[in-house]
């Protein structure tokens, strides 16, 4: 019976956390410009351990649960304009190019199977 209780209060933590996550990506239009990711990521870098300590600490309190003191997260720097622009970049690339390969192949594929037929 406990096993089931436990197994439960993960699944609606995680639910949670991923309910979460969820919100915030589109409540902070993350997947809008790049300028507005890199400063939600930013702002999300100071926000959220602040948060995670303060969740742990009434976690503590209703549970009478001891959660050991995280580490500090550690610092990334990671520009996501130059990232987002390569990769866009790279998928119009291919995309320009997509017609022309699959007119390619076919033709390498029809002259292979001309070839075994014979």
């Amino acid at each position: 019976m406990v096993a089931r209780v436990w197994s439960l209060m993960r699944f609606l933590i995680k639910g949670s956390v991923a309910g979460g996550a969820v919100y915030l990506v589109y409540d902070h239009e993350l997947l809008g410009p790049s300028d507005k990711s890199q400063a939600a990521l930013q702002k999300a870098g100071e926000v959220v351990p602040p948060a995670m300590y303060q969740f742990s600490q009434y976690v503590c309190q209703q549970t009478g649960l001891q959660i050991p003191q995280l580490p500090a997260p550690p610092k990334i720097y990671f520009p996501i304009r130059d990232s987002w622009n390569a990769g866009i970049m790279t998928v119009m690339s291919a995309l320009s190019v997509a017609p022309s390969k699959a007119c390619e192949y076919s033709k390498e594929g029809w002259e292979y199977v001309k070839a075994r037929t014979k």
